[in-house]
Order: structure tokens, then sequence, then C-alpha cells
């Protein structure tokens, strides 16, 4: 298993709170391995913007 970049009490209590549903160890998997192509992208980016700070226009979310 890859290192979890979520935090793990607060993805299952939105899904609580808002679906009154559980939610699976793979979830969480997920989330984090979607977390991180994020990042990655941003980071691609910011280095061929010539840059060394990634920025909130560097995360593009296209399937929400």
């Amino acid at each position: 298993m890859a290192d979890i970049l979520v935090v793990t009490s607060k993805i299952k209590k939105l899904i609580k709170d808002k679906g009154d549903m559980n939610t699976s160890a793979a979830t969480i998997e997920v989330l984090s391995k979607a977390i991180e192509r994020l990042c990655m992208k941003g980071i691609e980016s910011a280095k061929a913007d010539g840059r060394k700070t990634v920025m909130d226009r560097d995360i593009i979310i296209d399937h929400i």
C-alpha cells in the first residue's frame, strides 16, 4: 500500500454525514492515488512555467 495522502477520519465523516454510508479502505487508497496524480500534474505544470512553487492554477480538476 502506498502512502495515504488524505485524512481517513475526515473522509469517512464526510461520507457518513453527507450520505449516511460507510467507507471502505480501498476508497481511501483510490482517493490518495488521485491526490498524488493531481500533485504530479501540478509539479509538471509549475516546472513547465519555470517555477519552483506549485500554485492553485497548476492543479486542474477535470472530472468533478
